[in-house]
């Protein structure tokens, strides 16, 4: 269940060149012929003029497929980010998230936004956050990429129910804070302080040893997983 947080990540796009200068009449038997094109393609005329070219970016399936290329850039690692298993859900994945992701990161931009509130603006670190669909194998509801400037959120939505949501946000988000993979004192402390700040329920690890704290941590606040993550990201759910 954030560029964000921005909702969905840009093609790149060129200017396109022209050939001789303005008011220069022409030189040859090609007038009238797209630049691009040549004497044995077909004419201008055959074309609608490229104002009136359909935006690909409108394409659900396109905007989704260049979404998530974006995503694996952000990634730990590529694979981490889920394409479907064959071209069919491919199709219905990329799809679903080109009509969609802008509502979802939007709700993830909220949640940063309330992590953001429970500290003061000279404290609060640079972080993007997205909606990500986590390969199963994985195993994991989120990731946070504390190599890149700014720190990169990726949460699996489909992993959890959205109530749970905001509880993940804020277990990334203490680790983005701390630029610090690890569950140790230091993360308890900026858990314990988000999770008051937001009214979730504070962890316990007073007379633990170091790897109890760790695994209690590790998974706190508790969020159930769904059964299908993947499910959500093709629309079943």
């Amino acid at each position: 269940m954030p560029q964000p947080p921005h909702s969905s990540i840009p093609p790149s796009a060129g200017d396109p060149h022209r050939e001789g200068s303005p008011g220069e009449p022409p030189k040859s038997s090609s007038e009238g012929l797209s630049p691009v094109l040549s004497p044995g393609s077909h004419s201008r005329s055959d074309r609608p003029p490229a104002s009136q070219l359909p935006d690909p970016m409108s394409d659900p399936f396109v905007r989704g497929s260049e979404y998530l290329n974006g995503l694996r850039q952000k990634a730990l690692t590529s694979d981490a980010i889920a394409g479907g298993e064959d071209i069919i859900d491919r199709i219905r994945i990329c799809t679903w998230i080109g009509e969609h992701i802008d509502a979802l990161n939007q709700e993830l931009a909220e949640c940063l936004c309330a992590c953001h509130q429970c500290f003061p603006t000279q404290d609060r670190r640079a972080i993007e956050i997205f909606a990500a669909p986590i390969a199963p194998e994985f195993g994991i509801d989120a990731l946070c990429n504390i190599l890149l400037d700014p720190v990169v959120i990726l949460i699996d939505v489909g992993r959890t129910a959205p109530a749970d949501w905001l509880s993940i946000v804020v277990h990334e988000y203490a680790h983005a804070h701390l630029k610090s993979p690890g569950h140790d004192r230091p993360f308890f402390e900026v858990l314990t302080h988000l999770c008051l700040g937001l009214g979730l329920p504070p962890p316990v690890v007073e007379g633990m040893d170091p790897q109890t704290m760790e695994a209690t941590l590790r998974n706190w606040p508790h969020c159930g997983s769904t059964a299908d993550s993947l499910a959500f990201w093709m629309g079943r759910e």
